[in-house]
């Protein structure tokens, strides 16, 4: 069977410039993917890698994939393209079989509340007393994420202490190091975990690989794996601990949805900056987490995309602002 495939380039610039410590990102950019079946069904797509070759190579592949495809190509391509490119493919090819929606009335969910991203500089205290008085009046915990490794650690340590200063008792706090630190500089921060029960987990504090030292650090305190989840993909099936789970960047998402509606836990979903096509997946697999053993907010970095059509959760208007 003969898939009609069309796609369309975007691109959009962050609300704010995100720093981590492996540079800065300021614009995401992709493709939007359209595919239809001969009787009708409808399934859409989002291809935004985040480094430039996957993005090349992507783009390649997909021009050379637009026309009218076979199911059947697609499908057996599926886990020899870049991770992206699959999440695109696969997600179009999941709508159009109803795989969304199964078992429940709403088909898409809404997401639930998500983690307060914060941003990595010297206001970083006076945003923390916006976002906690924002905060007094709802009736769900404030979780708060905070990208570290980006300045010295002992600035950071003594930043860490005036933070959780200006928290309340229920709130959580979430540290994530994107591999910028060492053994050494990741051990100095196992004493806060150790007695701050608001400290909820320390995300990829090491290079993805040195699994050992994950592996010795997750003994002590609880880790979570984000960049090293994408490097080896067998780290899936076997790390028992929290999985930051970004699924438009790790390949076909029926795999995800059904590790959710298995009720397999320690998931927690994140964005990866997505248009509303994208985000509709995201939204949809937080909220299965949400449901599952293991509840726990979601990383969806509210207020860092622009407003627009181009985030719409109606694919049509995504696709026309493109």
């Amino acid at each position: 069977m003969r898939l009609n495939l069309e796609i369309k380039p975007f691109s959009f610039d962050l609300t704010k410039a995100l720093q981590t410590s492996q540079g800065l990102l300021r614009k995401k950019q992709g493709w939007l993917i359209h595919l239809e079946q001969q009787n009708g069904n409808v399934g859409w797509g989002e291809v935004a890698p985040i480094e430039t070759l996957e993005l090349e190579r992507c783009e390649h592949l997909l021009y050379k994939l637009e026309g009218r495809p076979t199911r059947n190509e697609l499908e057996a391509s599926l886990p020899f393209w870049p991770k992206a490119l699959a999440f695109g493919i696969g997600s179009a090819l999941a709508e159009i079989d109803s795989l969304i929606g199964f078992g429940t009335p709403k088909g898409w969910l809404d997401a639930p509340e998500s983690a307060v991203l914060l941003h990595s500089n010297g206001s970083i205290l006076e945003e923390v007393d916006l976002i906690v008085n924002k905060f007094k009046s709802k009736s769900y915990p404030l979780t708060l994420k905070w990208k570290v490794a980006v300045q010295p650690i002992s600035t950071e340590k003594e930043l860490l202490k005036k933070i959780l200063d200006h928290l309340p008792r229920n709130a959580r706090l979430r540290l994530d190091a994107n591999c910028g630190w060492d053994r050494n500089q990741a051990d100095q921060l196992i004493d806060f975990f150790l007695r701050e029960p608001r400290l909820e987990w320390l995300e990829q504090p090491l290079p993805t690989d040195d699994l050992d030292g994950l592996m010795e650090l997750s003994k002590q305190i609880p880790i979570a794996l984000d960049e090293s989840l994408l490097a080896d993909t067998s780290l899936l099936k076997y790390w028992q601990g929290w999985q930051v789970r970004r699924p438009i960047l790790e390949g076909d998402p029926r795999i995800l949805l059904k590790e959710l509606n298995d009720h397999i836990g320690f998931r927690m979903i994140s964005t990866a900056f997505e248009t509303g096509i994208g985000s509709r997946w995201v939204n949809h697999l937080a909220a299965l987490q949400q449901k599952g053993p293991t509840p726990t907010a979601p990383g969806l970095a509210p207020g860092w995309r622009p407003k627009g059509a181009l985030f719409s959760n109606e694919p049509k208007l995504v696709w026309a602002s493109a």
